[in-house]
């Protein structure tokens, strides 16, 4: 039989897709994963983007909240930094335990329950959208700001247009997005060490004044509203500022893509988003105190320290108006943590059956790709809903992060709480955890009392219902699942036969070839159906499969090869049971992402050995057929067979009937 070359024809859009996404990767190159994985510097480029990007915001959201109680702000200099490493070491103990990425999901799900790992997992995928949408309205701001009025009204275009492009750079691979984007923060990085050196350096002969200054209006406060009021005052300034903590999770998330030694990369990129935030964010709000910054309309408050503190220099208002501008254009580069660490969520989260399955798949450029086009479906959803307004985009974020950070770090403390005799340790390392948990609940709580009202209801209504829909997604896959094992204990009793044959597949016999996904009830029942309909018309028997390499497989090399060693010890048992009823029989295993496409290429070969072959392949069929079965469920089946007879091999799809 003479197979056509499909690589030979090669549709339009398939050609289009290669030339801007990118050519497949080869799953077997020895050198693929040091190739695509981040340096603790780039790691620190695209996850610590998030971070430090929100020092655009959150310190001086803290300080308005101060209202004329601006003293404040040298203790709320202090308390960001101080939690800002709480938080972060505490975010490393996480990565030395679990450094396969998932952050707040995987600590929930194996310290507490599955339960909280749930709630964990929808408010990080909830809290990543709303950090792509606010990263990138805000970045659409503060560049329309300082456009003519009449532009004002591309704005939102300006942004759909970020984010489709943000996608189809991390379509390419993370890597790539990372790479493209770092010049933004290199300017960024720049520009604000020469604002926050010069500004402090300038003014530290001010302290004394300032600090009596401000001394003097403490005691005030402390004669007029008491120290309780002062509190009150700081803690709320505090919550209102929680905002600058948001990215910090980023990196635990999305250890995946960290070069080896995977827990030294991770550590080593916590360090500097770390330094570099607490640095910016304490930094800024310490000059807001030393210039004295006073809220004016139209302008952020680092744009007039900018103004304030480039003002005598040569080309000043230029160097302004960088600074100003690499805020904006570093906001695009954090929204990039949302496109990292939200597929890298879902993925873990489709593994544990909390999502559709298709979500833990890897693309020929080993992206979790469909995870991607989510974030940027769903980021353009929440533009348009708020119309790209920043204000009302804030009300809604940073609540989530604070749900999940207060999660990890109880499920932190009760790892340890359990572990305490084998770690010596144990009680140093709680205590970082807890100090945590009191900080991020407290920010919590102050923030779900502020926004609520405001419209944070929204994201709360929002994560209530993508909890539900996990929880209806994970009762289907139970029900199916228990349908399977009725299944299997009927024909995991078939007995070995008697008649065993040694000899090879004979090339020019009639010749079966079953596609299995393993040894079990699916494989077995295949194998009984062609008995059954195709009575002593086979007699060889050729077992195939595809190693899938999904999210939870690529994780390196050894892990690639203990699936590849299973897969080809279940097909062993295949071929041993054939065999035992007095027929030829054999197995082919191919390692690939795209199960229909690696398939596909592989039965073509085989028919190319075995002329007289007929392909079998087994498809799940339901009572009551659902349009949300077959987003649960690929149509893997029937993708194989359109392709395989296309180019005129036979194909049979074997009902599998499931029971719900």
């Amino acid at each position: 039989m003479n197979i056509p070359d499909s690589d030979s024809e090669q549709t339009f859009y398939e050609r289009l897709r290669r030339r801007f996404i990118g050519a497949p990767r080869d799953i077997n190159e020895p050198s693929l994963f040091h190739k695509i994985s981040l340096i603790p510097i780039l790691a620190w480029i695209g996850l610590g983007a998030d971070g430090l990007s929100s020092s655009s915001y959150g310190p001086e959201e803290a300080f308005k909240a101060l209202g004329p109680h601006t003293y404040l702000a040298i203790f709320i200099a202090i308390a960001t930094a101080l939690t800002v490493f709480i938080i972060a070491y505490a975010y490393s103990r996480i990565i030395e335990h679990f450094p396969y990425g998932g952050g707040g999901y995987i600590v929930s799900t194996h310290t507490i329950s599955s339960s909280a790992g749930v709630i964990a997992g929808s408010a990080l995928l909830v809290d990543y959208v709303l950090t792509i949408t606010v990263s990138l309205a805000s970045c659409g701001d503060a560049i329309f700001s300082y456009l003519p009025p009449a532009f004002l009204h591309y704005k939102l275009p300006f942004v759909v247009g970020l984010i489709i492009l943000l996608v189809f750079l991390n379509l390419r691979g993370v890597k790539e997005s990372v790479t493209f984007l770092a010049p933004i923060f290199i300017v960024f990085v720049v520009t604000h060490i020469l604002l926050i050196g010069y500004g402090l350096g300038t003014h530290l002969g001010e302290i004394g004044p300032v600090v009596e200054k401000y001394r003097g209006s403490m005691n005030q406060d402390l004669s007029t509203i008491g120290f309780v009021g002062i509190i009150a005052i700081f803690l709320r300034a505090f919550s209102m500022g929680g905002g600058t903590y948001t990215g910090i999770e980023a990196v635990s998330n999305a250890m995946n893509v960290m070069r080896e030694p995977k827990v030294q990369t991770g550590k080593r990129t916590m360090v500097y988003l770390a330094v570099s935030l607490a640095v910016t964010a304490s930094g800024l709000l310490f000059c807001y105190a030393l210039f004295a910054i006073r809220p004016a309309p139209g302008r952020t408050l680092n744009a007039i320290l900018a103004d304030l503190t480039f003002s005598g220099w040569p080309l000043g208002g230029a160097l302004a108006l960088i600074t100003i501008l690499s805020e904006g254009a570093l906001l695009m580069v954090g929204a990039q943590s949302g496109f990292s660490g939200g597929p890298s969520v879902m993925a873990n989260m489709a593994t544990d059956a909390w999502l559709p399955r298709r979500f833990s798949a890897l693309s020929e450029r080993l992206t979790m790709q469909n995870g991607v086009l989510l974030m940027g479906a769903a980021s353009l959803a929440v533009l348009f809903y708020t119309n790209g307004s920043v204000s009302a985009l804030v009300v809604m974020y940073s609540i989530n992060v604070f749900l999940t950070f207060s999660l990890s770090q109880f499920g932190m403390a009760k790892f340890f709480f359990q572990n305490r005799e084998k770690d010596k340790d144990w009680a140093r390392h709680i205590v970082i955890h807890l100090i945590g948990l009191i900080l991020c609940l407290t920010i919590l709580i102050l923030t779900v009392y502020e926004k609520f009202g405001e419209g944070g209801w929204v994201t709360l209504v929002i994560t209530s219902a993508l909890i539900g829909l996990c929880y209806l997604i994970r009762s289907h896959y139970r029900k199916v699942r228990a349908g399977v094992r009725e299944l299997e204990e009927i024909v995991a009793s078939v007995p070995s036969g008697h008649v065993p044959n040694e000899e090879p597949p004979n090339t020019n016999e009639r010749t079966a070839i079953l596609l299995v996904s393993g040894y079990n009830g699916f494989g077995l029942h295949s194998w009984l159906s062609v008995f059954r309909e195709f009575p002593k018309l086979y007699r060889n028997f050729i077992f195939v499969s595809v190693a899938e390499i999904d999210s939870g497989v690529f994780k390196g090399a050894a892990e690639i090869e203990a699936l590849k060693a299973s897969i080809s010890d279940q097909l062993a048992k295949y071929v041993k049971l054939a065999r035992s009823y007095g027929y030829a029989a054999d197995s082919r295993i191919q390692v690939g992402t795209d199960v229909v496409e690696t398939a596909t290429h592989l039965c073509q070969s085989i028919v190319q050995e075995f002329p007289k072959a007929t392909v079998f392949t087994g498809k799940l069929v339901f009572r009551h057929e659902y349009p949300f079965q077959k987003i649960l469920h690929n149509e893997t089946a029937f993708a194989i067979q359109r392709r395989l007879q296309w180019v005129g091999i036979t194909t049979v799809i074997l009902p599998i009937l499931v029971h719900l």
